[in-house]
């Protein structure tokens, strides 16, 4: 059992150190919330801005894929053109390497001291409410310390530069060449796609190269292979996203792959000059090799600066190659389809900043309920029974689609609120999942009303009077004016300023007509203007006009509260 310990202890520690990075980029979200997301909006003026901000955003939260998932949530809402996104990533990939050098500093003392200090202190804030995220950064940046701390510690007590067998395993593998960065680049990738952590594998790295046992041409190798794997982690998820999403992530598979390519076309001499920069001459015996991480750390920056000087001048032609690859859908599928359009699933999502995805999907819901009171609209002086049929079937398929959607996005907001989030951001989704839910009574409203107008023509030979129908468009109108005005509402930017009285207004207006056309009805019908069905036809249709409105109503209020906090 003994023997095995250091194993143990080793795989605790890589696992300490990718938890500790994980709670420290979500506290700092969270400490940020949507300021993050305002920096990427506002900050991407050009290619050069968006480099920067995609650094500085990935140096500070400690994730590129958190990264990431911002960038491809403003380019499927358009804020961002998804040239613009390649910059922010070819950023992101500058800001990662952050990574390395805290794992080259934070390993060069022994802190463990301070650290359990902190992590009391941070135990503290976490209790407190009004710091809880502080805390949470606080503890999640001493657990990735102590995590560091404990792999070198580990490592070195384990001697695996005196284990014979690993020694001979190297050195065989060492003997091929060109062959061997091969083999290093697709073990490197292998096992960041497995992880899913490239932090975790630079690591290791890191722990093979400082105990004598990897010479750093194969740890570069490795390293290569780690920035490949992670890039190819974000094109498996992003099958399952938005259009856009799959061209972001392609974009940065091919940033990394041109980039490994003109690497590996002068290897040696381009490692030699990393390592002149470090004050390291390859193959002199070392009796510390805790130079060669600092050797790393300084290839993963260089790698990553020197990429992006060169693509930066080619984000256009970029961006049409990934057009290319991945095509658009048509239009066809994006309207029939159910599938959501800018929610991406799986491990591209973070808890903190899928809110904005959510928000533009029911931002999307919302003006798929007004199209599809359109439709009511114009099935309403529709003559033709073939078009009439058609219409209508359309209608019935647009409310099995706003069904699905109410599903699929209160799933999806259910599992986000599961994740590490601000009480702020609860208590904003809480209120999304009732807009969710009140759209999809819109939507509901809109098929009650083509049912009532199927049932009408196919049960009556008689129509509505001329008068009739003149009261039911202008009913109409009111309620297609509260469903723009609503779409309005929710377009608007989260930090501007929310007017609900336009709303309340055309609520109003719909309520004192509906009240005046039902007392009319009454008396229409006494005086034999039309038969009493004609006038419960008629009076479903004033009815669920007016439901209709008190259901944008409450669209508009669950919005304005949420807003109005914010603005406190």
């Amino acid at each position: 059992m003994q023997n095995y310990l250091p194993f143990l202890v080793l795989i605790g520690s890589v696992a300490l150190l990718m938890y500790g990075m994980k709670v420290m980029s979500e506290g700092l979200q969270k400490m940020a919330g949507s300021k993050l997301r305002s920096v990427l909006g506002t900050m991407t003026t050009n290619r050069f801005t968006g480099v920067l901000t995609g650094a500085f955003i990935t140096t500070s939260i400690q994730s590129s894929t958190a990264t990431t998932v911002m960038t491809v949530s403003f380019v499927s809402a358009g804020l961002l053109t998804l040239a613009q996104a390649i910059s922010v990533i070819m950023g992101a990939n500058i800001g990662t390497t952050a990574t390395a050098w805290i794992m080259v500093l934070g390993g060069n003392f022994d802190i463990k001291y301070i650290v359990y200090a902190a992590i009391a202190l941070s135990m503290a804030l976490i209790y407190s409410n009004k710091n809880r995220n502080a805390g949470e950064f606080l503890i999640g940046l001493c657990l990735m310390l102590l995590g560091l701390t404990t792999l070198k510690e580990n490592a070195a007590n384990m001697h695996l530069d005196q284990n014979q067998s690993i020694s001979e395993f190297f050195a065989s593998i060492s003997g091929w060449g060109y062959g061997s960065y091969l083999l290093f680049l697709l073990i490197g990738g292998i096992l960041t796609c497995s992880v899913q952590s490239s932090a975790a594998i630079m690591a290791i790295t890191m722990t093979l190269c400082s105990t004598g046992v990897l010479d750093i041409y194969m740890g570069i190798a490795l390293v290569m292979g780690e920035n490949i794997g992670t890039t190819i982690t974000s094109n498996i998820v992003a099958l399952s996203a938005s259009t856009q999403a799959r061209r972001a992530a392609m974009a940065h598979l091919i940033f990394n792959v041109f980039g490994v390519i003109w690497v590996l076309c002068m290897f040696n001499t381009f490692v030699d000059f990393v390592c002149g920069l470090v004050g390291y001459v390859p193959g002199t015996s070392l009796e510390d090799h805790s130079i060669l991480n600092a050797v790393l750390a300084a290839f993963h920056t260089s790698f990553n600066v020197i990429n992006t000087l060169i693509l930066i001048w080619f984000i256009k032609p970029l961006e049409k190659v990934v057009c290319w690859i991945i095509k658009s859908r048509t239009d066809t599928e994006e309207e029939g389809g159910t599938r959501l359009k800018y929610i991406g699933g799986g491990l591209l999502s973070t808890a903190e900043l899928s809110v904005l995805e959510a928000k533009k999907e029911i931002c999307l819901y919302a003006e798929r309920s007004q199209r599809m009171f359109r439709m009511v609209q114009d099935l309403l002086h529709t003559v033709k029974m073939d078009d009439f049929n058609k219409l209508y079937s359309r209608i019935e398929k647009y409310e099995n689609i706003s069904d699905n959607m109410e599903i699929e996005i209160a799933d999806y907001l259910n599992k986000v609120s599961e994740g590490r989030l601000s009480f702020e951001t609860k208590s904003e989704i809480q209120r999304m999942l009732r807009e969710v839910t009140e759209i999809e009574s819109i939507c509901d409203s809109c098929y009650n009303l083509a049912r009532t107008i199927n049932r009408k023509c196919t049960h009556s030979q008689i129509d509505f009077t001329e008068r009739q129908y003149e009261h039911i468009y202008s009913m109409m109108n009111l309620a297609d004016d509260a469903l723009k005005q609503m779409n309005i509402v929710i377009a608007k930017n989260e930090y501007q300023h929310v007017d609900v009285t336009k709303s309340f207004n055309i609520e109003n207006e719909i309520n004192n007509y509906r009240s005046q056309l039902k007392n009319q009805n009454i008396i229409d019908v006494n005086n034999h203007e039309y038969d009493y069905q004609m006038g419960v036809y008629y009076m479903d249709m004033i009815g669920e006009c007016e439901k209709l409105g008190d259901y944008v109503v409450n669209v508009v209020e669950a919005i304005s509260v949420v807003r109005e906090k914010k603005q406190e």
